[in-house]
């Protein structure tokens, strides 16, 4: 639990950086946070397609997900990393 509860904190320091609303990662192993865009589909293909950062669009969990996108620290030290460098440079 404290690994992936770490991979959190790499995660939600990243988003903390980028000045973005988001919330989780300290009692989950999941982040979520405010689109920049407010459209989390189109920000969820953004962060593919751009980036390389898999993610998933909080509209697929209904209405009030719409806007946020929710990330896992479920994954290696290396890989939750490497998505969190590519994060700040978005």
């Amino acid at each position: 639990i404290a690994y992936y509860l770490a991979n959190a904190k790499i995660i939600g320091d990243a988003v903390a950086k980028l000045g973005l609303w988001h919330c989780g990662g300290d009692n989950s192993p999941y982040i979520w946070f405010k689109c920049p865009s407010g459209d989390s589909w189109a920000y969820f293909d953004y962060l593919l397609n751009t980036h390389q950062i898999v993610t998933t669009p909080g509209a697929g969990f209904g209405k009030n997900g719409e806007g946020f996108i929710r990330v896992t620290a479920f994954g290696s030290r290396e890989n939750v990393t490497r998505a969190a460098e590519r994060l700040l440079n978005v």
